[in-house]
């Protein structure tokens, strides 16, 4: 089920800036290991539901995984080959806002080498570069 919010607004919104450093979520709130990223960018909620279910599976069942990112912004597409005008496309997707330093994703209960091989798969899944952190940086 991809994430995406109960009801909002406004259904379309206007495609923004993405620009500047993360003010809050740039400090691991829960675990003890985490994933930082590194460009601003979206992070479609599908990109965000393929992560949860690579560490439900490597986890089975031990340690926990937070997401820090919810898609709470609407991304519309017009139909291919349809000529300019017309009003604004229909919804398409929902994203995640990433800015620069933001937490995307923690993890506890495992050990530092076993995170490391779980948010590297994470990493592979998402359109922003990422890096790994810990608890002490």
């Amino acid at each position: 089920m991809l994430l995406m919010p109960k009801r909002v607004k406004y259904r379309k919104t206007q495609k923004g800036k993405s620009r500047g450093l993360a003010m809050t979520g740039n400090q691991m709130k829960f675990g003890e290991y985490g994933l930082k990223a590194l460009e601003n960018g979206f992070i479609p909620a599908r990109q965000l539901e393929a992560s949860r279910v690579v560490v439900a599976r490597k986890l089975r069942g031990s340690g926990k995984l937070w997401i820090n990112a919810f898609p709470y912004k609407s991304i519309t597409k017009k139909p291919a080959e349809t000529r300019m005008g017309k009003g604004k496309g229909d919804l398409d997707h929902w994203v995640a806002v990433v800015k620069r330093g933001k937490v995307v994703f923690e993890l506890g209960g495992v050990p530092e080498d076993f995170a490391r091989q779980i948010l590297r798969l994470v990493a592979f899944k998402l359109s922003v570069r990422t890096k790994f952190i810990t608890r002490q940086e």
